[in-house]
């Protein structure tokens, strides 16, 4: 058994409670979080800091706001602590390269929790397209799409750090270089600013990938729709389940949609149809955070980690650039 603490008692840290609570190799030591708002399940210890922590430790989930990712990782590892943390890995490429090194130093193990490539469908597509399903990549079209409520970015961290790029949009940024490759070029327009002229809401990114393709991410977090991984694949009990492609991979001989995994193949004749080789597959995913937390038990042992620290911060430093573009003013607003 597992001596697991969790810190950080918000929407994603309470789903880690919970599946820490479920899972059989692990026991939970308790949730550390200084909101008096923040509830804490029956019979588990609550802890205002860290440092408050005296009981045995085997490892930690940091599932803080993104600010706090850098500080409480070294924390971690000044206490000796293996250490799953939540995207992104840290709020600066900066504080990934030190929280590296501490952790290099410290000996100790770390897994960062991009848990969309526990799900069983991710894994599905790439052995898709590693088998040659479509032949060779050249495109991909990622789509997410959602309004969050008003009271998501009201008098608590994200009313200066709601960028749905740090927040939502790096999760697909890890998803496309787990399938495609290292991005080497990154282009993005920003769109119109409806809820916080301050805050970046919408717009239009370019990659291009080390393995030819590029790909294109249309997001907005102030338009309903029924396109975004969460609402695709069902894995966010606070997102509802639309069960709509929102991915869409062409390659030269043939394209795939995700997370349905319909195949398309070229008819002979570019005058007709394309066919449907495949049709949509039905997924009975295990919660992919159960599976990560599996994982992490395995990264303590002493397995490889899936996503360490330094995929995490590929992934972070586009993502930053994408903001870097972003930041200039919309047109039209």
């Amino acid at each position: 058994m597992k001596r697991l603490l969790v810190t950080g008692g918000g929407l994603i840290g309470a789903r880690h409670v919970q599946a820490v609570q479920a899972h059989p190799g692990a026991t939970l030591v308790g949730l550390v979080d200084p909101s008096p708002d923040i509830a804490t399940p029956p019979g588990v210890p609550r802890f205002a800091d860290m440092a408050d922590v005296t009981a045995p430790v085997d490892g930690v989930i940091i599932a803080t706001p993104n600010p706090l990712h850098g500080p409480h990782g070294l924390y971690a590892a000044r206490r000796g602590w293996h250490m799953l943390i939540e995207k992104p890995v840290t709020d600066t490429l900066a504080e990934a390269d030190a929280l590296a090194k501490a952790i290099a130093q410290a000996g100790v193990r770390s897994l960062v929790g991009h848990h969309r490539r526990y799900h069983d469908s991710v894994e599905q597509l790439q052995r898709m397209l590693t088998g040659g399903a479509i032949g060779t990549p050249i495109t991909a079209t990622l789509i997410w799409a959602m309004r969050k409520p008003d009271d998501y970015f009201k008098g608590n961290w994200r009313a200066a750090h709601g960028s749905p790029v740090l927040i939502n949009l790096i999760h697909d940024i890890d998803l496309l270089r787990a399938l495609f490759g290292e991005v080497t070029a990154t282009v993005a327009l920003p769109g119109r600013r409806l809820r916080d002229a301050a805050r970046i809401e919408s717009g239009a990114v370019a990659l291009s990938f080390d393995t030819g393709l590029t790909a294109t991410i249309s997001f907005a977090d102030t338009a309903p729709s029924p396109w975004g991984f969460e609402a695709a694949t069902g894995e966010n009990p606070h997102i509802g389940h639309t069960g709509q492609d929102m991915l869409f991979v062409t390659g030269t001989k043939g394209a795939v949609s995700f997370p349905s995994l319909t195949l398309w193949g070229q008819a002979a004749d570019w005058s007709e149809a394309a066919q449907i080789v495949q049709p949509p597959q039905s997924h009975a995913t295990p919660d992919p955070l159960a599976r990560q937390l599996s994982h992490f038990l395995e990264v303590i042992d002493g397995a490889p980690p899936r996503i360490p620290v330094a995929s995490a911060r590929a992934s972070l430093a586009v993502a930053l650039e994408i903001e870097r573009h972003l930041a200039k003013e919309p047109a039209n607003v």
